[in-house]
Parts: C-alpha cells; sequence; structure tokens
C-alpha cells in the first residue's frame, strides 16, 4: 500500500548542511573516537543484532545513533573539494558534481547523450554466447558418433565419394545445429536481458519504469521494500529503510539507511549507511537515491562477482527424455549392426559392414535436437511478443499442462485505476464522488440528501486530512498542465478524493503548515499503515488506514459529527460491518481511516514512539470505498480458461464481498452466487475467507469437493497453503505474484508468474515467466502458446521419428535381397538414407516447429502430466506410420525388381554401377523417390494426428463445389513453412535422380519413368492407410 513520497522530509541540521558551499575530507583517527566513549566499563556489549537490526517499530537502528556519537556524521560546515567519494559528501554537492536535480532527476533529452559516455548499467565478461564451445557442442552427441563412425569406416574401406559425402553431411548438420542454437541463445539472451529487473525512476519530474541496465549517473531511483537497487547510489530520502548487504558484505543482518554525512572516506563497505550498492535488496521500507556509479564501477563490477545467475541453460524434462531417446535409438542401432552381423553367420566383409552402418543410420534422426532448439526459441519469441517472458524454458513445457491459475486481483484481473467513488461517515451516512481517472475536478454529495459536503465540518476535515497525510503518493501538474501521479493506486485515489476537496497534500503542508515526523508503512501481516504528523499549532497527531477488520481492534471510539462517542470493539463492529459490506457488494475496496491526538513533553522525532504505541487508542473516522475496474479482457480470458478446463481462482487481500462482486463480474463464480444464499442452503463455498482456510487442516481442505475459487484477505502464507493443496490433487498450477512475501507461492507453484510493472524485483527472480503488461489475458495466451510449442514438438517428433522406424524396417527387410553371390543387396544406400533423414524429413519438421496453433486447442482439457512427449498414442503413431512407410517401400523394390527386371539382382552392385546392375539402380531410384514423397505426406498427416487430412473435404463440412473432392490438408488453414520444406526437398530429389554422375557415382541410382505410376499408386496407398488408422483411433483412444 505505501510508496515513496515526493516530499523530501529533511531535518534541520541537513537543512543547514544543504547551505555549506565547499567540502573537505576529514580523516579521523579511530583513537579519537575511542575517547568519546564510557570509560566506566557499564557499557552494555554491542552485538551485530543490537547495531544493525532494525525492528518493525524503529526507523534507524542503533547503528547510525552510534556513528553520530563517535563523531563519524558531519555536524559543522566543511570545505568542499570536487570529487567522490559520494558518502562523505552532503546531497547538494552530490546533485552539483552529478548535475542532477533532487526533485526532477535528470532530464529525458540528456539521458541519452550522458549514456553514450558512460554506456550501459552492467558488468562487462560476464558470460554470454561462445560460438567454438557451441559449434563444437554439436558433435558430442549419440547422434553424430554414429555419422562419425559411418564416415570413418567409409575412409577405411576407400569409399572416398561416400566418405565425403557423409562427412559433408555431418558437418552441414553441425552447421545447422549450430546457427539454430546460435540464435535461440541470442534470442533466450535478449529476452533474459528484457527480463531482468527494471527500475523506477524520476526523469524529467516524471515517475518511470526503465530497464535497470539503462540506469545513469544522476538518475533518481525510488526503491521500496523488495526492490533490488540497481546501481551503487547516495541515499537522498529514507523511511524505516533497511538493506541486505549480505551478496556484497557477506553480513547477514540488514544495514538501517540514512541520509546523513560520514565525516571520514576510510570507512568500511558496509558501513556506509548512507549508501545503497547494486545487486543488494531493499529487505523493508523505502526511499529514493541518486545513482553515483554503473556497471564496472559499481562495487560489485570492481569485484567482478557473477550475480543473480539463473538456471536457464539446464536441461528441462523435454530436452532429458530427448537425451534418452538417443540413447535407446543408439542402442537399437548396436543391436541392428549385431542382427545383420549374424545374418551373415558374422562372416564380416566390407559390404556387411558398410550395410550395417546404413541400417545404424537409418534409426537415427539427426536433426531432432536442433529442430527442438529451434521450437522452443520461436516459442519464447512468440510469447515474448505477446508480453510474456520466459526465463526458465522448463515452464514453457509446463505452461499446456496447467490445469489451476490463482491470480492476484489488482492490476491483474483489473486496470488498477482506481478511483474513490463512495465513503461513509457515522453521522451523515453514505456520500458520492464525482470524477473518474486521475482529474482532481469533481464534488461529493450526500447520497441521501443530496447535498454537497460541507468541507469546513471538523469531522469531514479530519476524515479528508487523513485521506492526504496518510498517504506516500503524488498527484502534480507538469509543466504542460497534464495531471501526474505516482504512488501506489489505492493511495492515488484518496490523495485525487482530497485534491478534489481542495485539501490535497501539498495544500496541507505548504499552507497549513502541516509536517510528516514518521511513517509507519503498510504491512501485509497486519493490513494497516500510519503516519505521525505535526500541526501548525505544535500539536502531534496519528493518521492511520488499512483493513477495518485490522483497524477496528485498535479503536477505542468513533468520531460522530463534532463529538467522540467511545465504544466497545464489538459495538463499533456492530455499527460498521453492515456499512463494510454495502460498499463492497458493489465490488468497493474498502478501507477505515482513523487518528488520534498524541501527547509528548518532549521533542518528537520519527525515534520517539513504537508502531504499537501509535497504533493503539485509535479513533475510527469513517470509511473510504475505492473501485478498480475489471479489464475488459479478463471476462473473456477467464470464460477461455473455462472452456479449456483450466479453473481460476482469485487470491485478493480485498473484503470477502468486494472479491465476490469483481469474481462474478469476470465469470470466476457464477453469475448469480450470493454469500448469503450459501449460508442459508449449505451450497458449494466457492468464496471463502483466508481466515477460515488459514484454520483448515490438510486433511479438512483435501476432504473439500472443491477448493474455493475465491480466497479473500489473502496472506502470502494462504497462496502457499493453496498451492500445497493444489499439488496433493495432483493439479498443475500457475500462480501471480508481485511483492517479496510472494517469492514462496511463486517458488512453491509449477509455474511461477511475475508482474512485470508493479512487480519487486525478487519475486521477478523468484518467477518462471514475469508479465510485462501485468495481465491476466496474458496468462491465458501464454498457456495457448504452451500448448501450441507442446503439440508442435509432439507433432515433429512423430514425423523424424516415423521416417527412421520406416527406413530401419525397410533396411532389415532388404536383408532377404541377395545377388547371385549370395550377398545382401543394398535396397538404399547410405548415401540415399542420410538424404532421407536430413533433407527429406527435416525440413517439414521445422515446418511443424512452425504450425500455428490449432483453433480447438483451447477447447480441449489440459495435458495429464503422464502425457509425455512419448505417451502410448505417439508411440503407436510411430511405429504403425514407420511399418507403413517400410513396408511401401519395400513394394517398390520388389515391385521393380520382379515385375520390370525378372528378380535380376546383379554382382557386387553395392559399391559401384556395373553391366548387371541396371535393375538393381532404377529399383533404388523407385523406392528412394517414393520413401521421399511418402515422408513429406506424412509430415501434413502430422499436422492433425487425430481427425481426417486426406478425405475429401466435404466429408468434413466443406460445402464450396469447387473444393468438396480436394483432400481436407489442402483446404483447411494452411502452414506455407510445409510447402516450401516439401519444395526444397523434391528439387533437390529431381537433381539427384536425373544429374548422371550425381544419380549413379554418388547415390548409386537411375533415374525412373514407369516408375512414377507406382510412386503415385504409394502415395495414394499411405493416404488410405492413413486415414484408416486415424478411424479406429479416434474410436478407440480418448481424447
Amino acid at each position: 500500500m505505501t510508496e515513496i513520497t515526493g516530499q523530501q522530509q529533511i531535518t534541520a541540521g541537513q537543512q543547514e548542511q544543504q547551505q555549506v558551499t565547499t567540502i573537505s575530507f576529514a580523516d579521523h583517527a579511530f583513537d579519537d573516537v575511542k575517547k568519546q566513549l564510557p570509560q566506566n566499563g557499564t557499557q552494555k556489549p554491542l552485538t551485530r543484532s543490537s547495531t544493525l537490526q532494525s525492528t518493525a517499530t524503529d526507523v534507524k537502528s542503533v547503528r547510525s545513533v552510534l556513528m553520530r556519537k563517535m563523531g563519524l556524521i558531519k555536524r559543522k560546515k566543511i570545505e568542499r573539494v570536487e570529487g567522490p567519494p559520494y558518502h562523505t559528501m552532503d546531497l547538494d554537492t552530490v546533485c552539483q558534481l552529478l548535475k542532477s536535480d533532487l526533485e526532477n532527476g535528470i532530464h529525458d533529452n540528456e539521458a541519452e547523450t550522458r549514456r553514450n559516455d558512460t554506456g550501459f548499467n552492467e558488468l562487462q565478461g560476464s558470460g554470454g554466447i561462445n560460438p567454438v564451445k557451441l559449434f563444437v557442442k554439436q558433435f558430442i552427441n549419440l547422434l553424430v558418433m554414429i555419422l562419425l563412425i559411418a564416415a570413418i569406416v567409409s575412409f577405411v574401406y576407400r569409399d572416398w565419394v561416400e566418405a565425403g559425402v557423409i562427412t559433408f553431411i555431418m558437418f552441414l548438420n553441425a552447421v545447422i545445429g549450430f546457427l539454430q542454437e546460435f540464435n535461440a541463445e541470442k534470442t533466450m539472451e535478449s529476452l533474459r536481458k528484457m527480463a531482468s529487473p527494471t527500475s523506477l525512476v524520476i526523469r524529467s519530474g516524471h515517475e518511470k519504469h526503465i530497464p535497470t541496465r539503462e540506469l545513469i549517473p544522476g538518475d533518481i531511483i525510488i526503491l521500496k521494500s523488495g526492490d533490488v537497487i540497481g546501481a551503487d547510489c547516495r541515499v537522498i530520502e529514507s523511511f524505516n529503510m533497511d538493506v541486505d548487504e549480505a551478496l556484497l558484505t557477506g553480513e547477514s543482518v540488514p544495514v538501517n539507511k540514512v541520509t546523513d554525512t560520514l565525516s571520514t572516506a576510510d570507512v568500511p563497505l558496509g558501513d556506509r549507511i548512507n549508501m545503497g550498492y547494486s545487486s543488494t535488496t531493499l529487505a523493508k521500507g523505502r526511499g529514493k537515491a541518486m545513482v553515483t556509479a554503473i556497471g564496472m564501477d559499481t562495487e560489485i563490477g570492481k569485484i567482478a562477482q557473477r550475480l543473480m545467475d539463473s538456471d536457464d541453460n539446464a536441461r528441462t524434462p523435454l530436452q532429458r527424455s530427448i537425451d534418452h531417446l538417443a540413447m535407446v535409438l543408439f542402442v537399437f542401432a548396436v543391436v541392428v549392426v549385431i542382427v545383420i552381423f549374424a545374418t551373415s553367420k558374422f562372416q564380416i566383409g566390407d559390404q556387411e559392414i558398410l550395410y550395417a552402418i546404413s541400417t545404424a543410420i537409418a534409426a537415427v534422426p539427426e536433426g531432432l535436437l536442433a529442430v527442438l532448439t529451434l521450437t522452443q526459441a520461436f516459442g519464447v519469441n512468440a510469447m515474448a511478443k505477446s508480453n510474456a517472458l520466459v526465463r526458465r524454458l522448463v515452464s514453457l513445457e509446463l505452461l499446456g499442462s496447467v490445469t489451476n491459475i490463482c491470480s492476484d486481483k489488482t492490476g491483474t484481473l483489473t486496470q488498477s485505476k482506481m478511483v474513490l467513488t463512495r465513503f461513509w461517515l457515522p453521522k451523515t451516512g453514505f456520500h458520492s464522488v464525482t470524477g473518474l481517472g486521475f482529474e482532481i475536478e469533481g464534488k461529493a454529495s450526500n447520497e441521501e440528501t443530496g447535498e454537497a459536503l460541507d468541507i469546513s465540518d471538523s469531522h469531514v476535515k479530519k476524515f479528508i486530512q487523513t485521506a492526504a497525510l496518510c498517504n506516500m503518493s503524488e498527484v502534480r501538474r507538469d509543466e504542460e498542465g497534464e495531471v501526474s501521479v505516482m504512488g501506489d493506486p489505492t493511495e492515488i485515489a484518496m490523495q485525487v478524493f482530497a485534491h478534489k476537496l481542495k485539501m490535497g497534500k501539498p495544500t496541507l503542508e505548504a499552507k497549513d503548515g502541516w509536517k510528516l515526523i514518521a511513517e509507519y508503512p503498510f504491512d501485509s501481516s497486519i493490513k494497516r499503515m500510519s503516519v505521525l504528523t505535526q500541526a501548525s499549532d505544535g500539536s502531534y497527531i496519528a493518521f492511520g488506514k488499512g483493513a477495518t477488520e485490522r483497524v477496528l481492534p485498535s479503536c477505542v471510539g468513533i468520531q460522530n459529527g463534532n463529538e467522540i462517542e467511545y465504544m466497545s470493539v464489538d459495538r463499533m463492529q456492530e455499527l460498521i460491518l453492515p456499512q463494510v459490506e454495502t460498499l463492497a457488494r458493489g465490488g468497493l475496496r474498502v478501507l477505515t481511516l482513523t487518528m488520534r491526538a498524541i501527547k509528548s513533553d518532549g521533542h518528537v522525532n520519527h525515534e520517539t514512539f513504537k508502531r504499537e504505541q501509535i497504533e493503539e487508542q485509535m479513533i475510527f473516522l469513517g470509511l473510504v470505498g475505492i473501485y478498480d475496474p475489471p479489464r475488459v479482457e479478463s471476462k473473456i480470458a477467464v470464460e477461455k480458461c473455462h472452456k479449456a478446463g483450466i479453473l481460476v481462482h482469485m487470491l485478493t487481500g480485498d473484503h470477502i464481498a468486494t472479491a465476490t462482486a469483481i469474481a462474478r463480474e469476470v465469470s470466476i463464480i457464477p453469475a448469480d452466487y450470493d454469500l448469503q444464499d450459501v449460508k442459508e442452503t449449505g451450497k458449494k463455498e466457492l468464496v471463502m475467507s483466508a481466515q477460515k482456510f488459514d484454520k483448515l487442516t490438510e486433511e479438512q481442505i483435501d476432504g473439500l469437493s472443491e477448493l474455493p475459487l475465491v480466497i479473500a484477505r489473502c496472506s502470502p502464507e494462504t497462496k502457499v497453503k493453496m498451492i500445497e493443496a493444489l499439488h496433493r490433487r495432483k493439479k498443475i498450477s500457475a500462480m501471480t505474484g508481485d511483492g517479496v512475501n510472494d517469492s514462496p507461492s511463486l517458488k512453491e507453484s509449477d509455474v511461477g508468474i511475475a508482474m512485470g510493472e508493479t512487480g519487486s524485483d525478487v519475486a521477478k527472480q523468484a518467477s518462471d515467466i514475469i508479465l510485462v503488461d501485468d495481465n491476466f489475458a496474458t496468462i491465458v495466451s501464454a498457456i495457448e502458446e504452451g500448448r501450441r510449442v507442446f503439440s508442435n514438438i509432439s507433432r515433429f517428433c512423430v514425423h523424424l521419428i516415423t521416417a527412421n522406424v520406416g527406413l530401419a524396417v525397410l533396411l532389415i527387410a532388404g536383408l532377404g535381397f541377395q545377388d547371385s553371390q549370395g550377398k545382401s543387396v543394398f535396397s538404399m544406400t547410405p548415401l540415399q538414407i542420410l538424404f532421407t533423414n536430413c533433407l527429406t524429413s527435416t525440413p517439414p519438421a521445422i515446418g511443424l516447429g512452425l504450425e500455428p496453433a490449432n483453433p480447438l486447442q483451447m477447447t480441449a482439457p489440459p495435458r495429464r502430466r503422464e502425457h509425455g512427449l512419448f505417451r502410448a498414442a505417439n508411440l503407436c503413431d510411430i511405429f504403425y506410420y514407420g511399418f507403413v512407410v517400410g513396408i511401401i517401400g519395400i513394394c517398390n523394390f520388389a515391385a521393380s525388381v520382379y515385375g520390370y527386371g525378372g528378380g535380376d539382382f546383379g554382382e557386387d552392385c553395392n559399391k559401384n554401377y556395373n553391366e548387371t546392375c541396371d535393375v538393381v539402380f532404377r529399383a533404388r531410384g523407385a523406392l528412394f523417390t517414393s520413401a521421399c514423397f511418402v515422408i513429406l505426406l506424412h509430415s501434413f498427416t502430422c499436422r492433425d494426428l487425430r481427425n481426417p487430412v486426406w478425405v475429401p473435404s466435404y466429408f468434413v463440412g466443406e460445402r464450396r463445389w469447387y473444393l468438396a473432392l480436394v483432400p481436407r490438408a489442402f483446404t483447411c488453414k494452411q502452414n506455407w513453412y510445409l510447402y516450401y520444406g516439401a519444395a526444397f526437398t523434391i528439387t533437390l530429389l529431381i537433381i539427384t535422380l536425373y544429374v548422371p554422375v550425381l544419380a549413379e557415382v554418388v547415390f548409386k541410382q537411375h533415374p525412373i519413368t514407369w516408375e512414377w505410376g507406382m510412386v503415385a499408386a504409394s502415395c495414394v496407398a499411405y493416404c488410405i492407410l492413413a486415414e484408416i488408422y486415424k478411424f479406429f483411433k479416434r474410436k478407440i483412444v480418448p481424447y
């Protein structure tokens, strides 16, 4: 709830320092400091916890107090010289050196010029892509090893042409894989940069988010709890600001930061309490700081420490399953070699060895890994265009299986453009406020009488003052007269409300003399915040706001007009909670405003009172209702999830009635769902408070027929409990989060999704995916893309491995073809096999990897966890289609040899052509051509492995007469990449078939003539057999 205020709180001592015109660096010895310490032996021993750890109620640690006492903080005017170290300079000097402004920061027009001088805020030599290692990596796998063995054997037996071609194809495959992986790695690297932490800065007086790498010295960065500091910086404003510097100093206790100036340069890094350092984390509080060093000039850069590494390059489950497949195929290839040798009774000659190697090559899908990498890279790119940045590839695989989405409400399902539209006061009842958006023009009137709000009334004044002063947001007009806002959306809504009634925070501070003394930030565990202020007459007033059920127990009475009516908490709840319900039922977020006078005899500062002392004996002032309209696309996206079999849960910190109203609007729960009906009729409880849910044991939660779809007043612990409950039900969950406290639930979920705009850097680092636009609809688009990517990987795996199975079947069956000398005749040569594997199968596989999303894929239920890449249905497809390809090929070869050549296999036709080999060479050409065409057709079949592809379009709903008899494969939405791949393969096939030397010497085949009729018949036979198989598959196998 808390954000950064634009009002810089400066003590009188700091104001005196800012008037100094020169500075010098004092170098006091620590021996002098010792003289100032007590010598009576009664001093309490100092520990890390006593000097560093701030409690929930402290604003400044003991460390800063002690440093003042030891003389390490300036108290006198000093001379100035230009230059760092910045921790010894006052803020005015820092601004002059960095040519910046404490209020407006750097001007936008100067930023680019300065960046040209300073470079980007990034470490040099922190890794990246190593092309040499990436190229060598292409040869370090079992699949390429088989090719290498084949090349070596060919060289040994002096088959120079074959050996050269195999070597060329091996390197070509490696180059293709290298280029694809290189591009994929570059894509992932650029996306990692896009997904890297962002910083909230002030430039030209406007608050804006920029990538952390674009920070430049002089930028003013706004920091809040959970942020990772993007660069070394000088603290210029701090409120309860504790920074975890363990990454840099090794000390586990957070260090409290202040704005005071240190008097000596020789202060250890961990004791520079007015400096922030790159990559350290804001543990709590908030503040502003001016960037002093970036990139390699930071403390982190000086020691060249690699920070915030991610495991993006780890092997994902999908990649591991592919590796397992490679091992299985390698073992299969070895077994095939043994079988071939056994067939020849282990009388092994060069022919047997070459045939064994050829069969082993046929079993290996050489292009599989390269196509997999390319498909994933395109998937990541597509998701980036849809505003979802993938940080870990494993999430890309899991997205298609997500069964439950646990989403926040504010800013994700809603627009996060909050407007205070209603409020309630005990004496005058409900009031309406006009004006939408951030416009500061509007009126408030009583809903019952229609009378305008009387802002001269003391009760009303206190109410508006609370809204304005217990508020860290800023609302102001820029140079062009446009209203600009900074801060939390809820606080902005309240500040705009105060401005509408001419009592905004700037007015109260400048004209009425109000001063902020201390702030006690919003804490999600207690759901409230408060401030201590001083009025113009010197009195001290505490203002507070928060969730009604957390605020009322700290109240002792209510403001009823000009009088305070004291009453018990129970009586207050009886009076106020029904009004909360009324506001919440309208979808409004309800906050309670309180105040109390603080009595003090002495001087009061931010260290005088603990939080508990301020937030007790409060007086209730009234309720505010803030409306955050749902995004237009949220309802559509939720309904899309329902069609896809995905349950959407809303976990929000709002009141249960507010949460119910919004959930109805976006279709998370039925439109007629009512909390009161559930209580009276005992219907299924779809909405539950976190208080009730947290009290349930695991057994009770598991006993629920359904988990609640809405949990209100949700805490970070509730989110973790929900994820654990989903896991026990074997569900795959996606969880959204933005705060540092959401990190556990993001890690616990299967897919952690962080908010890009409002999310803390800690949440982003804990996530798998970052939403650039914080939009729920983007999550649904990401799930759709995840389903598409996995479906495409499944498609091209079936396509590639089918070709391998077909070739293996063909060659093993071909052992029965023997020449007059009793030697096996190669039905396909090693080069034909390599061509079929690399140049016939791989281009269409790439096209299948780029297959557009099936329009019906979001109407199907999520893929079950056990349905991996090689589920039973896919294995059946692979072996069935593989046998079909193999049998069709064998039939072509046999028909050509026996039908055309009378069964003459010639003599010694495996190595070179002689006059007895014409029949075998023509048969090889026929087999090679038919195998290539059937495999190309199979790539179109793999576009839809369940529904008809080769039946006339009329039977699948096509009513245009001129397309009625055209197969559905050519009338549905087309994937033109398949056509490009097919055209490329057919062109090369014709060249290898009809160029004389290439055909006879290299590929050991002859051109075909009448055999084209067999090729056509083979294609028709394949289409018929494919549709028969699919027909029975639809009848037998569930979706």
